[in-house]
């Protein structure tokens, strides 16, 4: 066997970070931390090569030198510690409000996935989207008026329509937001969310008014188009998701997280 260095493309103050989780995660849950197999920093390494590179988990657990069982725990429980650090949505929207945001933007995006045959209550295949023809979760987006991504909703399967999954997870919050003066803008998929949520007008042969008012409406969400690019490319594990698809929304979570790690050391 050859054995080389490599080098990780992610700040070093982000992998303490993560290790600084960890180790009270570790504190608070284990009856004998120090019994653990790798050091808290092996395991931020590890849960980084992961989303950085989407590194295979047997090659992560044979670089640790634990077995391949432990290699998936820990992948799952630094997954779940990080996503514990994600920004609830009503936070985000009072910070909003306070720094005097003009709108926000949904989005929805789907989370590809290993193929998963699960078949809904009507018979059709339940992690299967129509729209994007591939299997996958369904995950809300929120950004502010620059286009980050500032809050990520839990998973719905890839065959949940975005009006469907917002009204689940988002709107509830959007509503009190809209009536302090921030409104949602959205695109046509969320015709029909409710006041305080704009949606350009659908239809052909519109008036010049209707015309303009969806112009501006694509030209304040064209920056937020790039959220679901910037996880996703910064982030290689969630072009494909290979654990179980309900792990999807803890994953996207978790890579919110990082993401916004990396802004604030970079």
């Amino acid at each position: 066997m050859i054995t080389y260095r490599a080098s990780l493309d992610v700040p070093a103050e982000t992998a303490y970070q993560v290790a600084r989780w960890l180790t009270a995660h570790r504190k608070a849950h284990d009856a004998r931390p120090w019994q653990r197999a790798a050091t808290p920093f092996v395991q931020a390494v590890m849960v980084l090569r992961w989303f950085k590179d989407a590194t295979d988990v047997r090659i992560l657990a044979r670089d640790a030198r634990v077995s391949i069982a432990t290699g998936y725990r820990y992948l799952h429980e630094a997954i779940d510690m990080i996503a514990a650090h994600a920004p609830e949505l009503p936070d985000v929207l009072a910070e909003a409000v306070r720094e005097g945001w003009a709108f926000v933007c949904l989005d929805g995006t789907l989370i590809p996935s290993t193929r998963v045959s699960t078949p809904s209550d009507s018979g059709h295949d339940l992690w299967y989207s129509g729209k994007h023809k591939q299997h996958g979760g369904n995950i809300q987006v929120l950004t502010g008026p620059t286009g980050y991504p500032e809050w990520v909703s839990d998973v719905e399967p890839g065959s949940t329509h975005d009006i469907t999954a917002a009204r689940e997870h988002a709107l509830p919050a959007l509503y009190p937001a809209a009536a302090q003066s921030l409104p949602t803008l959205t695109d046509k998929g969320y015709t029909g969310a409710g006041i305080g949520i704009i949606v350009p007008t659908k239809g052909r042969n519109l008036s010049p008014d209707n015309q303009a008012r969806n112009t501006l409406i694509s030209a304040l969400r064209a920056p937020a188009e790039r959220a679901n690019a910037l996880l996703k490319r910064t982030w290689k594990a969630l072009e494909r998701i290979t654990l179980d698809p309900w792990r999807i929304g803890a994953v996207t979570a978790a890579a919110l997280v990082l993401l916004h790690l990396q802004r604030g050391t970079r």
